[in-house]
C-alpha cells in the first residue's frame, strides 16, 4: 500500500452536506509495526471526502499516496454513543436499519468513509453488528473466536497486521488461523456476530454504516462503552482475577511457576471451555 495513513474523524459541527462541515480527525498508520503516527487535524467536509476519493494528493500532511478514513463519533464522544440519525439528520431517510433486532437493542449506528486502500487491523466487537456497505467495494476477512489462540492479541486486535503474508517467523501460529472471506459491493450486508475477529480492506473509495446492537442483557455491558468494543464487565473483573493470580505465581522458583501456571490451564480449559464448540 505504501505510506497508508488514515484520517479518523470525530464530531461534526453542521450536518452534512453543508459544504462548511468541519470534521475534527487524526491521521495514523494502520500498517505501522509500532503506534505509528497520531496527529489531530481539521478539515471541511467537502475536503475530507475528495481527498479521501483521490489516488494521488496535490495537497498531504506526509505524503501524496496517504490514505483518510472517517468514523463517526456521537457529539460527546466520551458520553454519547454515533448514530448517524443524529449526527447526520439528512441522511437518515436515507438509511433503513434491518429488521433483525428490538428498538430498545439498538446500540450505534456508525458513518465510515474510507480511501482505496485502506486496511483496518484485525479486531474484534462485543455485540452483533451489520457492515452496510452504501458505495464501493470492501473485502472483509473473519477469523473465529475459536481462533484467538493463533492471533497474537494485544487487547482486542490482533498484532499480525499483513494478515495476506503474514511474517510466520516471527508469528508461527498464524498459519493455522481459518479465515473466512467475503467481498462487499454497493448494497450488500455483511453479519458480524459478537467476538468474531474481522479485518476490512477497502478495495475503492467508499462509503459504509455499521449498525451495533446489544444482544445480551444491558447490565453485562461496559456503561463507559462508547465504542462498542469493551468487555463485557464480568469478562473484565475475570482478567484482573487471573492478573492477581499469575502474580501471585512470581512468588515461587521458576520450574514450579511454569508448572503450576500449566496446570491452571488445564483447570481453566476443564472447567470455562465449552464442550459444544470442540
Amino acid at each position: 500500500m505504501g505510506t497508508s495513513q488514515a484520517l479518523k474523524a470525530g464530531r461534526r459541527e453542521r450536518p452534512w452536506p453543508a459544504s462548511g462541515s468541519r470534521f475534527l480527525g487524526s491521521r495514523v498508520s494502520p500498517r505501522s509495526s509500532s503506534c505509528g503516527i497520531c496527529t489531530h487535524r481539521t478539515l471541511p467536509f467537502d475536503e475530507l471526502v475528495q481527498r479521501a476519493a483521490e489516488e494521488k494528493h496535490k495537497e498531504f500532511f506526509i505524503s501524496e499516496d496517504e490514505k483518510y478514513y472517517l468514523r463517526s463519533l456521537g457529539e460527546d464522544p466520551r458520553k454519547d454513543v454515533a448514530d448517524i440519525r443524529k449526527q447526520f439528520p439528512l441522511l437518515e431517510a436515507d438509511i433503513k436499519f434491518p429488521n433483525f433486532f428490538k428498538k430498545e437493542q439498538f446500540f450505534s449506528s456508525v458513518f465510515r468513509i474510507s480511501s482505496s486502500g485502506l486496511q483496518l487491523w484485525t479486531h474484534y466487537d462485543v455485540m452483533d453488528n451489520f457492515l452496510i456497505q452504501v458505495t464501493g467495494k470492501k473485502r472483509a476477512v473473519l477469523f473465529s473466536p475459536r481462533d484467538a489462540q493463533y492471533l497474537y492479541l494485544s487487547g482486542t486486535k490482533s498484532e499480525v497486521l499483513n494478515i495476506d503474508n503474514p511474517d510466520l517467523a516471527k508469528y508461527p501460529l498464524f498459519s493455522k488461523a481459518r479465515r473466512y472471506e467475503c467481498s462487499l459491493k454497493a448494497g450488500d450486508v455483511l453479519f458480524i456476530p459478537a467476538l468474531w475477529f474481522h479485518n476490512v480492506i477497502s478495495e475503492e473509495f467508499g462509503v459504509g454504516v455499521n449498525v451495533f446492537w446489544k444482544h445480551l442483557p444491558s447490565e453485562c455491558y461496559d456503561k463507559t462503552d462508547t465504542y462498542g468494543n469493551k468487555d463485557p464487565t464480568a469478562a473484565s473483573r475475570a482478567a484482573q482475577i487471573l492478573d492477581r493470580a499469575l502474580k501471585t505465581l512470581d512468588e515461587l522458583p521458576e520450574e514450579y511457576k511454569d508448572f503450576y501456571a500449566r496446570r491452571m490451564v488445564l483447570h481453566i480449559q476443564d472447567k470455562a471451555y465449552s464442550k459444544n464448540f470442540e
